[in-house]
């Protein structure tokens, strides 16, 4: 059976997801706010299948997009972590770090640290050469996150994205790319990540 990995912050805990997480997930899904460089919110029933290809890939490779719970209170927190796309592109295939987490969770931080946490994972533990990450060239919020993990964009990379008719607002792409070596170098100048983590195997698909 797979070892399933958490990951640990100073205020986070990305783990497998559990039953009660999908009406908090059902809610993140329909909030047009959340939603807004997404083609639109989802319904109940769309929100219920995104869950379970989540946990599928959790479930088959012990990594993925974590369900992310505050460690003071323990709520759900929507998730973050990492993924493969599923499309054709010049930079595919690729793993991308990712996050969707509810609005009174915005401006915390907790984006930020947890993708520390996944991006660390991703170097450390999978031997990745390259973490990418992508949006629509409106969401100025998710390219701020991204800038903050040290990943940098060169709009030679941007795309269309080839899910989208080229007449839709959210088709134009932004590319963001963090290599190993990249990532490295500041944790050798400054001793330790951002975001210190430690992972922690765990047999199976539930915590």
């Amino acid at each position: 059976m797979t070892h399933l990995t958490e990951l640990h912050t100073l205020r986070l805990r990305l783990r497998a997801w559990r039953p009660e997480d999908r009406e908090s997930f059902a809610t993140l899904n329909a909030d047009p706010t959340v939603m807004e460089h997404f083609p639109e919110p989802l319904s109940h029933s769309q929100s219920d299948l995104l869950a379970d290809r989540i946990e599928e890939h959790l479930q088959k490779e012990g990594w993925g997009l974590w369900a992310v719970e505050v460690a003071r209170t323990q709520a759900f927190a929507g998730f973050v972590g990492l993924n493969r796309p599923a499309f054709q592109a010049r930079f595919t295939p690729a793993v991308e770090v990712g996050w969707r987490l509810p609005r009174q969770y915005w401006g915390n931080g907790y984006a930020t640290e947890a993708a520390e946490a996944a991006l660390a994972y991703g170097f450390q533990s999978r031997g990745l050469a390259e973490i990418v990450s992508f949006t629509s060239t409106g969401n100025l919020r998710s390219q701020r996150v991204m800038e903050k993990l040290g990943m940098r964009r060169n709009p030679e990379d941007d795309f269309d994205h080839p899910g989208l008719p080229r007449d839709h607002r959210l088709c134009r792409h932004v590319l963001y790319r963090l290599t190993r070596s990249d990532w490295t170098a500041p944790r050798d100048r400054e001793g330790a990540p951002a975001a210190p983590f430690s992972p922690e195997p765990r047999e199976g698909p539930t915590p």
